[in-house]
């Protein structure tokens, strides 16, 4: 796959940033660029998790490949999620690009609609209160629960604060400015609202004007350029639907798939991606070229993955998954693996009953933990947190999954590390 990154000034035009939203970022941007690059960039982070790994095969492996390796190159098993919102605001111009510079070779973009029924990238339809500067602008006061303050000037519900995209319209979206996702629900002022960014993040890439906000439409024209596949995730609305009496799930569905064709995007170069298993049978059924690879994420997260008959008991089974077209499954990485009488992470009897019936995987996500010592690492690693003793440990789930499970690709908060893994051990089965 080739790969170039425009300057960043060229990806804002074009994109074809509104004027409303010229006034924050864009102006800011003038002048400003990064160089062409030629190879991927993958930094320290990648090298430093094989030096914290146990001894190992694995480890001696890796150790061998970053040491006589000269160049990286883009890899579809790398998934942006949201971006690189380990460091980067997610969502945003400035967290895809960095992505691209780590060489995931597919991009994420959640889908969630405004009150004008246009397409935003945001994580959740009402996450603008922790994602963005909404609160501290004129905006605030359309929010669905607005900031309220007491007659001293203090911040009085900050447990409470919500503003979702559908308050407000597309334009009035595009004069925020992106943060990264955090709150302090204490707080009793703004500025310490929002200084609640988790201790294994930064806010070193949040100053000045923050991240660019972009509409699912501005998304597509950026993976284009970057020249990335696309993995858009149509997210539950907050609002009642239909929204407004008419706006059903399926219009909004199928609005997701036509912004695709709308741009030329080849089906092959989609992998559409939703919780609710009804939208995913919908574009399978009403648009077979993108149905084809349209991927249901699995959220039955209390299902115990190595107990053979809770996995048979799941609905829809595994079966019906194949019968009504799915193709690909992609469950949170912890419901794919377990531990073995060694103490070996090994596949979970979930993961081998996919596999069983024919079902691609596609894991989620890596690098979202924090540190993982002592059995650290929380969600994502809730059935091997037994045998988790450091961060090299990021490196081993990620062999397993990606050799023994043998998802297709994995999600990243920081793709520099699944584009360095895919790079060193070309041979597994995701190459598929």
């Amino acid at each position: 796959m080739r790969f170039r990154i425009l300057s960043l000034c060229a990806v804002v035009a074009c994109l074809g940033m509104s004027a409303v939203h010229a006034g924050s970022n864009a102006a800011h941007n003038e002048g400003r660029s990064l160089y062409p690059v030629k190879s991927v960039q993958l930094g320290p982070r990648p090298f430093y998790l094989v030096e914290q790994m146990q001894n190992s095969k694995l480890k001696r492996k890796l150790q061998r490949c970053a040491a006589t390796r000269k160049h990286y190159s883009v890899q579809p098993f790398s998934i942006g999620h949201r971006g690189a919102p380990l460091m980067f605001p997610e969502h945003t111009l400035e967290s895809y690009v960095a992505a691209a510079q780590m060489g995931a070779g597919i991009l994420e973009c959640d889908v969630t609609f405004t009150k004008d029924r246009e397409l935003v990238c945001r994580h959740a339809q009402c996450d603008l209160h922790t994602t963005t500067n909404i609160v501290e602008t004129e905006l605030a006061a359309k929010c669905s629960v607005p900031p309220e303050f007491d007659a001293e000037g203090n911040l009085t519900n900050a447990a409470d604060i919500n503003c979702c995209t559908s308050d407000i319209t597309l334009a009035e979206f595009k004069t925020l400015e992106a943060k990264m996702d955090a709150a302090d629900r204490s707080a009793t002022t703004i500025a310490g609202y929002f200084d609640g960014t988790s201790r294994y993040r930064t806010d070193l890439y949040s100053g000045g004007s923050r991240g660019t906000l972009l509409s699912h439409a501005e998304s597509i024209k950026l993976f284009k350029k970057l020249g990335v596949g696309m993995t858009p995730e149509l997210k539950s609305p907050a609002v009642e639907m239909p929204y407004e009496g008419d706006y059903t799930q399926e219009d909004y569905a199928q609005q997701m798939i036509d912004e695709y064709r709308a741009a030329g995007v080849s089906p092959d170069r989609v992998w559409a991606q939703s919780f609710n298993y009804g939208d995913v049978v919908y574009w399978i059924n009403a648009n077979p070229d993108f149905g084809r690879q349209a991927v249901f994420l699995d959220s039955r997260y209390s299902t115990e993955v190595n107990d053979p008959d809770a996995v048979a008991a799941l609905e829809p089974s595994m079966d019906q998954l194949v019968a009504d077209g799915v193709q690909i499954l992609a469950p949170p990485m912890f419901m794919m693996l377990g531990t073995d009488s060694s103490g070996a992470i090994v596949p979970s009897v979930y993961a081998n009953a996919a596999k069983a019936v024919g079902l691609d995987l596609i894991g989620w996500t890596t690098e979202r933990s924090g540190q993982l010592e002592n059995g650290g690492g929380g969600f994502y690693y809730q059935t091997t947190s037994d045998v988790i003793q450091t961060d090299g440990d990021i490196l081993t789930t990620i062999d397993v999954l990606a050799q023994d499970v043998g998802v297709l690709g994995l999600f990243s908060d920081w793709p520099a590390t699944t584009t360095f893994y895919a790079n060193c051990r070309a041979s597994g089965p995701y190459r598929k």
